[in-house]
């Protein structure tokens, strides 16, 4: 989309300056610019918690090893 943005002077020369040291153009140099500052305004998005279901007993039984996947994929099976 094509805009008109009335900027400084200095800051003009500077941002071209920069641009061309950085082999970017001045459009790329302003987008990544309003990006960052617009990334900084949003709050930082947090994980809705879970509540985890918990269950009363004696723990593990005797022989299961949570280590050995197909031991006790077996046992769960049998």
């Amino acid at each position: 989309m094509r805009t008109t943005v009335r900027l400084d002077p200095a800051l003009l020369r500077a941002a071209k300056r920069f641009a061309a040291e950085a082999g970017t153009s001045l459009t790329a140099l302003i987008e990544d610019g309003l990006r960052e500052v617009l990334a900084r305004q949003q709050p930082a998005r947090s994980s809705p918690s879970a509540e985890l279901p918990t269950f009363s007993g004696d723990g593990l039984r005797n022989g299961v090893c949570l280590d050995d996947s197909a031991a006790l994929l077996d046992r769960m099976d049998g």
